[in-house]
C-alpha cells in the first residue's frame, strides 16, 4: 500500500497512523528540506527548532556504552530560562525508541511518583530523512534525522507545569527540523 501526497512524495509500506497522528505525519511529509544538511552531522550533535522559533532541541552525547539510553538531549523554551531534560531508550514489542521529557527532577533515589511528577511528555520519537521516510530515531552515533517528530509534544506542554505568565507561551508544534550541528 502507498499513498501519494500533493507534493508527489510516496511512502510507501503500511500506513503508520490513522486521524489527528495521520495528518500531522503528512504534515512533516511536505516540510521543506532544512538549509543545513544533516547528513554531516551525527545525531548526538544536531540542533533542532520548531517553526515558531520558540523552541530549540539539543542532543548532546551520552557517551557510554552502559546506558540504557540512546540519546540525550535538552529542549529549551527560548526567551525564558526554561530548560527541559531529554532522553531517548529502546522498547521492544514493538520496537520503538521512547522519548521522556522531564522539568527539575530530583537527584538521588525518586519514586515513581517523583519521576510521574516532573515529567511534561512522554511518548515514542520519531526521526525523518531528507525524502520523508520516518523511522525509529537512530542511535546517537548515527547521522542525524533532517527532522524530529514528538506527538503531542504541544498540547503536552500546554498542560504542565512550564506553562503560563513568565514561562512557556507558545506550544510548539510536534515536528521540529535540523538547524544546525553543535560543535
Amino acid at each position: 500500500m502507498s499513498l501519494a501526497i500533493s507534493t508527489g512524495r510516496m511512502i510507501k509500506g503500511p500506513l503508520l497512523a490513522k486521524g489527528r497522528a495521520g495528518a500531522l505525519l503528512a504534515f512533516l511529509l511536505v516540510l521543506p528540506v532544512a538549509a543545513v544538511a544533516a547528513p554531516d552531522c551525527r545525531q548526538a550533535s544536531a540542533v533542532y527548532t520548531d517553526r515558531d522559533g520558540a523552541y530549540e532541541l539539543r542532543f548532546t552525547p551520552i557517551d557510554s556504552e552502559a546506558a540504557a539510553a540512546s540519546n540525550r538531549f535538552t529542549l529549551n523554551v527560548l526567551k525564558t530560562s526554561i530548560e527541559l531534560d531529554g532522553y531517548v531508550m529502546p522498547s521492544d514489542d514493538p520496537e520503538r525508541t521512547v522519548g521522556i521529557l522531564m522539568f527539575k527532577c530530583p537527584g538521588g533515589d525518586v519514586t515513581g511518583a517523583d519521576l510521574a511528577a516532573c515529567t511534561i511528555w512522554r511518548g515514542t520519537i520519531y526521526g525523518a530523512n531528507a525524502d520523508g521516510e520516518i523511522g525509529n530515531l537512530q542511535h546517537e552515533a548515527i547521522t542525524a534525522a533532517d527532522h524530529i517528530f514528538l506527538p503531542g509534544l504541544g498540547p503536552a506542554i500546554r498542560q504542565s507545569q512550564i506553562w503560563g505568565n513568565d514561562k512557556a507561551n507558545v506550544a510548539p508544534w510536534d515536528v521540529l527540523a535540523f538547524k544546525e550541528c553543535a560543535k
